[in-house]
């Protein structure tokens, strides 16, 4: 069973993310699934009796075997979107973090990781992008391109809505 706090009644699902904003050279590294448009921020669901700092390591680990330090609190989402055919309600809490120790993953380019998600497993597309070309694609939520571009000088709150 899944100890990641991801909660589905009959109308709704309610999860609890956090995701890391790793920026090296003046580059964000983004995720989407291989057969999406979307880019996401790096990161995975909460799992019961876990901090979020602890979530982070673990899932840079599982996803792309890179170690990181995490670092300051930079965004707070409140999230909500369609998951599968219900509402979702999801409170994401958005780090800075470094890499750490041996670097294991290119720091240019796109490269692949692999993601578990309520027991199944997903190829994810990772990538460099520019922070200044940051407004040029698909970026959830769509706050995220504005705070990149603007850079993380300071705590954020947003309320992200998709029809």
């Amino acid at each position: 069973m899944s100890r990641d706090i991801i909660f589905k009644t009959e109308e709704y699902v309610f999860s609890y993310r956090v995701a890391g904003l790793l920026i090296q050279n003046g580059k964000v590294l983004l995720q989407k699934p291989v057969d999406d448009t979307g880019y996401a921020i790096p990161g995975g669901h909460v799992a019961l009796g876990e901090t979020n700092e602890e979530t982070l390591i673990r899932e840079f680990k599982e996803e792309i075997n890179a170690d990181i330090k995490v670092d300051k609190l930079r965004w707070v989402g409140e999230l909500f979107f369609p998951w599968g055919d219900k509402p979702c309600h999801q409170i994401c809490l958005f780090y800075e973090v470094s890499l750490a120790g041996d670097i294991n993953i290119p720091l240019d380019g796109t490269f692949f990781g692999t993601e578990q998600l309520e027991g199944k497993s997903f190829k994810l597309e990772f990538s460099w992008v520019d922070t200044k070309a940051i407004k040029n694609i698909e970026l959830y939520p769509i706050e995220a391109k504005e705070y990149l571009y603007e850079g993380l000088d300071e705590i954020k709150h947003f309320v992200y809505k998709q029809d």
